[in-house]
């Protein structure tokens, strides 16, 4: 899997917990203001792969980035975003981007991995049900390069850690 870019960075950006639970019922579990806070600083400005699923669960197109909804349905029309059918094509839309993002679901981070070279993912310390899930980090594959841990707090009982993982060449 070839990316067109070689200068880009494609990086999955994603908060998961222990057992890489994403969402459920295409909802987040949890909230977390400072994490919302630093997807908003990552992404702003650049371009954001999303699924049909994902786009559907934000109340509008994400401001200030390039709204790009991968769907295999070829009627699919999403305001303020472009709607594409294959990863590929995707891609191709961010060539100008050094930095495109990839903010989900589960079956959009799968689909992306091997384009990846990054991984910003904010890791919940605790185990949660639901629907949709992170891929696992295979450590052959990805090194832990940025940890940063938070503890928990009264306002919500668990602690987590932004994880920044690159893509071992």
């Amino acid at each position: 899997m070839n990316n067109q870019n070689s200068t880009q960075e494609v990086t999955l950006i994603a908060a998961a917990s222990e057992n890489n639970v994403l969402g459920k019922d295409n909802q987040l579990i949890w909230h977390l203001s400072d994490d919302l806070k630093r997807f908003k600083q990552f992404t702003l400005g650049h371009a954001v792969i999303m699924g049909r699923k994902t786009f559907e669960s934000l109340p509008k197109a994400l401001p200030n980035r390039t709204n790009i909804v991968l769907t295999r349905r070829s009627d699919y029309k999403a305001e303020n975003a472009q709607v594409v059918q294959t990863a590929e094509a995707a891609l191709a839309l961010t060539k100008e981007d050094p930095t495109p993002f990839i903010i989900g679901g589960g079956e959009i981070y799968n689909l992306f991995l091997p384009w990846a070279h990054k991984i910003e993912l904010t890791r919940i310390h605790k185990v949660f049900e639901g629907d949709a899930f992170f891929p696992e980090i295979d450590p052959q594959q990805w090194k832990l390069i940025a940890s940063q841990k938070h503890p928990a707090i009264a306002e919500r009982d668990f602690s987590f850690s932004y994880l920044t993982y690159q893509k071992n060449h």
